[in-house]
């Protein structure tokens, strides 16, 4: 462990003086690559420094076991090592756990997907509340939230909302939060007070840069429409609204949010090159047969991974067994505590794939 403490050091001095190179400062895509490695190097090396640390107190004391004859002086190197011991081993898997293998998507922005499934106008209810749910999420990560496009609901709520979500790590900690979403609910219109079960679908793209992605124009077919539902007068009534198909993956984006047409265009753009982004991740991750054994479940959007319990203010998810009683809490926002056992869940898994 200690050469990779000293690998980490050098990796950290590297970045920092690349990062000084004006080439660099005059490229924003290559210096926002290189800032997020080098955060990421700092946390590693802070906890490598730890260890280290530990390590070398721990080596003295045992050293000192050796020679030192004042029994006094023993039993006191002693009691030092009864602290310093568990110490070193907690350090150690921390250290053992932040040296895992790093998906560099996970350091992505993020493009979060809410769909209305199963239920009709309370699914759409439903999807609006959970949008909203992770937006206040978001702001308590002090991370930045752009609507992308929004399709409303019949009776309210809506049908489809997009949004990007930027900030360190977004797509790291938002990425298991893609699949199946059920409400379980009085419904505002039922008049029996029977409880219904209603469904959306949750899906959390990385978010794409120009460079990741080669979208040759040709493979694009543009249409531009008049935007539907509310937003002005100047929304309705040009051909404002843009919907861009991409002929070789037969993906479709559409997007309706601005009154000008050419921030339609950019921001459907940048949907569509984190939805080619994704499938060819996808692509690869199918071609890898073990990688699906470190995941949490299926990474299937149709597998139900958690249930929203109104009447009980229950949340639990399915996918590891965690069931918490503060469903108002996780709606406001609160989703700490979830997102943390899954990820959690996740490093253990990947560790116990690396001792095999």
């Amino acid at each position: 462990m200690k050469a990779n403490v000293l690998t980490l050091r050098d990796k950290y001095a590297e970045l920092g003086e690349a990062l000084s190179q004006p080439d660099v400062l005059n490229d924003q895509t290559a210096y926002r690559k290189l800032t997020r490695e080098h955060s990421r190097i700092r946390k590693q090396l802070e906890i490598g420094e730890k260890w280290l640390d530990l390590q070398t107190q721990v080596d003295e004391n045992h050293a000192l076991l050796k020679s030192e004859k004042d029994p006094d002086m023993l039993e006191m190197i002693k009691d030092e090592l009864t602290e310093l011991e568990p110490a070193l081993a907690e350090a150690a898997e921390a250290l053992e756990t932040a040296l895992l293998p790093h998906d560099p998507n996970d350091d992505r922005d993020a493009i979060l997907e809410i769909r209305a499934g199963t239920g009709g106008d309370e699914a759409a209810l439903f999807a609006e509340e959970i949008a909203r749910m992770y937006i206040r999420y978001a702001e308590k990560q002090g991370w930045q939230t752009e609507l992308i496009d929004m399709t409303e609901g019949t009776a309210g709520g809506v049908k489809e909302v997009i949004y990007a979500v930027r900030g360190e790590g977004a797509f790291g900690m938002l990425r298991w939060e893609s699949g199946v979403h059920r409400v379980q609910r009085v419904p505002a219109t039922e008049s029996q007070g029977r409880i219904h079960t209603s469904a959306i679908t949750v899906a959390v793209l990385p978010e794409a840069e120009e460079v990741d992605i080669e979208i040759k124009p040709e493979d694009l077919r543009i249409d531009v429409y008049r935007a539907q539902g509310p937003g002005g007068q100047s929304v309705n009534t040009t051909d404002s609204a843009v919907r861009i198909t991409h002929e070789p993956t037969g993906i479709v984006v559409q997007c309706q949010d601005e009154k000008s047409q050419h921030k339609n265009k950019a921001k459907a753009m940048g949907v569509l090159r984190s939805r080619i982004l994704e499938a060819a991740i996808m692509e690869q991750e199918a071609e890898i047969a073990a990688e699906r054994k470190s995941q949490v479940g299926t990474g299937d959007r149709s597998a139900k991974i958690r249930t929203y319990n109104f009447p009980q203010s229950r949340v639990t998810d399915h996918r590891i067994g965690l069931t918490v009683h503060s469903l108002d809490a996780i709606m406001a926002g609160e989703l700490g505590e979830v997102v943390d056992a899954i990820l959690a869940y996740r490093r253990e898994e990947a560790l116990a794939a690396t001792r095999q």
